[in-house]
């Protein structure tokens, strides 16, 4: 699909320039968002509350970088400059949570793509050297690094596995899924995991946290979002045998590694990062915009309903009771997978090239998650629970923000491709500075485009660093084509 000559058929935020425009717009959408005009600094604001966790660290102030895929790493899953570019800038952000940075693979066949990062005995000197970075970083720019928490994630990209070749899935599958399947060309008898092979995953994982707590980082986490292999342990509810049908057996794989890791990594913390609903699949309907690819009842949205396009919290509410009982504290929160349903994942008004014109003003995107989170702050208040989906609201970012973390709606604001273009600002709200509106992320979707084409991830559109690149001209033209 291109999006080189998209017009946008939703008001872009940018336009909303007053709390009365904004106010207008949220009632005629019949989107409830709250927000507050006035934004409070220093000691008085809400992003500036530390949070000391039950295993003792502490994490200075309201903001989390979330993680994100990189693209740019070696083939044998070292970081590069390009890595270490975009970990720096995490690093001086001004958020005290770093959740984990990116996503980091622990086996080589369940990498996303083949210059994903992975943490294994060869690369264990390049892990402590991220580490030590991000901490020598943080403490040149704000004094300290000792309110700063740095995490890794583990992952296992399991149906969207491409460990070998930018274009070539190769995917792990738990059971045959009636439409990602087809989407993806995997024939019904694809070959599914196999019980034996969970459980050597289970074993890495526990080996990849080891390596994790050794190279300096506080806590991991254990990914259970956007349609990855964790995420696809929680709708198996056709799968046979240990791992699927019951609740129970779908919780298996988290709390059997939660066991291991506990076990041979006492005192490092557990983090989730979870997508809290799903939505079935969509694709292209008329003129580009975004329809259900399947007609209801849809069983496999796990923390949906049987529509396909509605929450249903009742199951994600046992997860979390589990993880409860895990111990485990760190909540990251997210929702659906970029692969299948984005505008429910990272609301934006332009679509990625393998994507789909939004079917609803990215805003009503925003406040879902707003609302799922709060509902699980409501049902779980013991977990610090980050909430993610904020960077369509562009300059309403902190004011939306700020009334999340008065109102006790979430812990901390998870902050994604928006430090892509606009690293500090965390640090700019904290100061009460205004906001650069130059830098500010307007969702253009270049930073999925790009790696969906074999390019590497970044901001192309607004980082002068990465706009100027050659391969800016190959994006451009893959995005008109």
């Amino acid at each position: 699909m291109s999006t080189g000559k998209y017009k946008p058929q939703y008001p872009r935020v940018a336009q909303l320039k007053t709390g009365k425009n904004l106010r207008d717009h949220l009632s005629k959408e019949g989107i409830s968002m709250g927000f507050d005009e006035e934004l409070k600094t220093g000691e008085n604001s809400p992003f500036a509350k530390a949070h000391t966790t039950r295993a003792g660290n502490t994490i200075g102030n309201a903001f989390c970088i979330l993680p994100m895929e990189g693209w740019d790493g070696t083939t044998d899953g070292k970081p590069t400059e390009l890595t270490k570019r975009r970990w720096k800038n995490f690093a001086i952000s001004g958020a005290k949570l770093l959740w984990g940075c990116e996503a980091v693979a622990v086996q080589p066949s369940g990498r996303a793509n083949p210059n994903q990062l992975m943490i294994n005995e060869q690369n264990l000197g390049d892990f402590d050297a991220l580490y030590k970075m991000l901490e020598h970083e943080h403490k040149a720019a704000f004094g300290n690094a000792d309110d700063l928490l740095t995490g890794l994630q583990l992952t296992h990209s399991g149906r969207f596995c491409k460990p070998n070749s930018k274009t070539k899935m190769e995917p792990k599958i738990l059971y045959s899924h009636p439409v990602l399947n087809k989407k993806f060309g995997l024939a019904e008898d694809y070959p599914l995991m196999t019980d034996g092979e969970i459980s050597e995953l289970i074993d890495a994982y526990v080996i990849a946290a080891v390596r994790a707590q050794k190279t300096g980082y506080k806590f991991v986490d254990i990914k259970h979002c956007h349609g990855y292999l964790g995420h696809e342990f929680l709708s198996a509810y056709d799968r046979e045998g240990k791992y699927g049908k019951s609740i129970e057996n779908r919780t298996r794989f988290i709390r059997e590694i939660v066991s291991g890791i506990r076990a041979e990594a006492p005192g490092l913390e557990i983090g989730v990062r979870m997508s809290i609903f799903d939505w079935a699949p969509f694709k292209q309907g008329p003129e580009g915009t975004g329809i259900p690819a399947t007609e209801s009842p849809y069983k496999y949205a796990f923390g949906g309903d049987e529509s396909g396009t509605s929450e249903n919290l009742s199951e994600s509410f046992e997860f979390l009771k589990e993880l409860e009982k895990l111990d485990i504290e760190l909540l990251c929160t997210t929702a659906g997978s970029p692969y299948y349903n984005p505008h429910i994942q990272r609301p934006a008004l332009f679509p990625p090239s393998d994507g789909y014109m939004p079917p609803e003003d990215p805003l009503h995107g925003v406040a879902r998650q707003i609302s799922a989170v709060n509902e699980v702050k409501k049902a779980f208040p013991s977990f610090y629970a980050v909430g993610s989906g904020y960077s369509y609201l562009q300059e309403w970012l902190p004011n939306v923000a700020q009334h999340v973390l008065e109102t006790g709606k979430a812990d901390s604001i998870g902050l994604g491709r928006m430090v892509l273009s606009y690293p500090e600002l965390p640090s700019d709200v904290l100061e009460g500075t205004t906001m650069k509106r130059a830098k500010i992320c307007r969702t253009f979707s270049d930073c999925t485009t790009a790696p969906r084409n074999g390019i590497i991830s970044g901001c192309f559109p607004l980082d002068p660093f990465y706009k100027k690149m050659e391969i800016h001209e190959t994006l451009k033209t893959i995005k008109a084509s």
